[in-house]
């Protein structure tokens, strides 16, 4: 191949030369030909690629096809229902509804109901109207003194730096329109969290931007000041998160601003790297206790921690921490380990971290199990598009849903999957201005709440249509899977969900004995492979 286009090269520039020395205007095609033959040497030349080297000029469409591969597949390769991580049908249900277009289906399901793990609710032949606007959880436990009552669905943490400022200021906007919260994810507290005046958890990391001293401790000082806004309604610590739990998190030095860089207090020109572990505490009694200091800096709003599930013997500790202090957060947020980043790597992605729906009921068990569960509401994210995803978690053991990528959907987001270039070209998850300035913040907040609103109005019928009057009322009995070709349970007979108070006596559940014991609420650590 090398020596086919060495030889054609020479013969097309001879020619060329002959043919325009006769026809001079013939020559004008050297404008095209010489730098096609100059991109040929190139590739000959170079050493670093083996197929543009032996196969010049055509080795580079396999290039160009790998950098368009994702949107091949969106457009061309993938059915309505086997795209990943979000479907075509999922996709467009989002699009539709934020911008206020029929999101009815034709024809039928296009699922496969006799599959095994299809999932549905049962209807009630006495159904009831509900007010979506009615589904609100008051967070805040007898601890509390300022409680927050917010949406069953809200936004999942992304933080700015991640997504771009326009991106940050449309979904802050969209929570003000539709009133439910925004959550700042653990990159800092910035302007654009506030300037459109909507309800805000801060999240706070191991990397404790926006409430850091120089040297990356937490600063207690400033953390009060930014704690005491009034648009922040909450504040939660991230212990880890389920697209990359025990990692820490990621935001590339190319997604690195002069303005990033300040309100983070980091360093411009390199990764920026959240610890994995926290400087603060070391131990389930220490967080509890970092914890109530959080609550008290804040002046008493709640506060809460926000983890993926790992060893289930580390949650049980701080849950036997609680009960040995008789500090409790106010919720916690269950993260599946199918949930969603900006840059992770691709082992911790697939591999790392139990998924929501074990996790989720997990947590509701040993929260229970240890008589806490009435003090403490139980926030869940991962993978959550339809009302009938925020249904059925709910139904599990979740008080209150979270979203991310929907609602980047939501902004215009097109599953590009290059959120970690900084050439995501919705301007969503980028931080190049001549990107970012595509996306129209006033007209992407309307999409945002409009969104949030069609959602819950679906999540009411659901709930109106199987005869109940409120979230609080979905138990695990209401969601039903078939299992086997002719077998179909409900969620209280696929999975165990213990009693009130079960943990705490002589006698307890077996699946929680090994763990229970291994769990010290002094420690982290335990001598046992649990």
């Amino acid at each position: 191949m090398r020596t086919i286009f060495v030889v054609g090269s020479i013969v097309t520039v001879g020619l060329l030369g002959v043919w325009s020395y006769f026809v001079p205007p013939v020559a004008w095609a050297y404008l095209v030909v010489l730098p096609i033959v100059a991109r040929g040497f190139a590739d000959l030349l170079q050493r670093k690629q083996a197929v543009r080297r032996n196969f010049p000029l055509i080795g580079n469409f396999r290039y160009l096809f790998e950098l368009i591969r994702p949107e091949i597949n969106q457009y061309f390769v993938e059915s309505n229902t086997d795209g990943t991580p979000f479907n075509r049908d999922l996709r467009s249900l989002v699009y539709q509804r934020s911008k206020l277009e029929p999101d009815t289906v034709p024809f039928g399901t296009k699922l496969d109901v006799n599959a095994i793990g299809y999932e549905w609710v049962n209807h009630s032949l006495a159904p009831v109207h509900i007010d979506p606007a009615s589904l609100r959880v008051t967070v805040g436990s007898s601890q509390c003194a300022k409680p927050y009552s917010a949406s069953i669905f809200n936004i999942s943490a992304m933080s700015y730096g991640s997504l771009s400022k326009n991106a940050v200021l449309a979904l802050n906007g969209g929570a003000k329109i539709g009133n439910f919260y925004h959550d700042t994810g653990e990159g800092g507290l910035s302007p654009y969290h506030l300037e459109k005046g909507g309800d805000v958890v801060w999240e706070i990391g191991s990397g404790y931007f926006s409430a850091r001293t120089l040297d990356g401790k937490f600063d207690p000082e400033r953390f009060r000041e930014n704690a005491s806004m009034p648009q922040v309604k909450m504040t939660e610590l991230k212990l880890s998160q389920g697209a990359k739990p025990g990692h820490g998190g990621i935001l590339p030095a190319r997604k690195v601003t002069p303005e990033v860089a300040k309100i983070r207090g980091v360093p411009m020109g390199q990764d920026v790297l959240s610890p994995p572990a926290h400087s603060t505490f070391s131990t389930p009694i220490g967080l509890l206790e970092f914890l109530a200091k959080m609550r008290e800096l804040s002046g008493g709003k709640p506060v809460g921690f926000k983890l993926c599930i790992g060893k289930r013997r580390e949650f049980l500790a701080i849950c036997k921490a609680m009960k040995e202090t008789g500090i409790v957060p106010d919720f916690i947020n269950v993260d599946g380990g199918e949930g969603g980043t900006g840059a992770a790597p691709l082992e911790f992605s697939n591999s790392v971290g139990s998924p929501l729906r074990e996790s989720l009921i997990f947590v509701h068990n040993a929260l229970t199990g240890f008589a806490l569960r009435k003090e403490i509401k139980v926030l869940c994210a991962g993978r959550i598009v339809t009302g009938f995803d925020v249904v059925s978690r709910i139904a599990i053991g979740a008080d209150i849903c979270l979203s991310a990528r929907a609602m980047m959907m939501a902004l215009g987001c097109i599953q590009a999957l290059r959120c970690n270039t900084n050439e995501c070209p919705t301007g969503v998850a980028t931080q190049n201005p001549s990107l970012v300035v595509g996306l129209d913040v006033t007209h992407k907040e309307v999409r945002v709440a409009n969104y949030h609103r069609e959602t819950m109005k679906t999540a009411s019928e659901l709930i109106g249509a199987m005869g109940l009057k409120q979230s609080a009322e979905l138990r695990p009995w209401h969601l039903m899977r078939r299992t086997a070709l002719a077998e179909i349970h409900h969620y209280g007979e696929v999975y165990e969900f213990i009693e009130e108070g079960s943990l705490l006596g002589k006698t307890v559940p077996a699946s929680f004995a090994r763990p229970l014991e291994a769990a010290r609420a002094d420690s982290f650590s335990s001598g046992a492979r649990i």
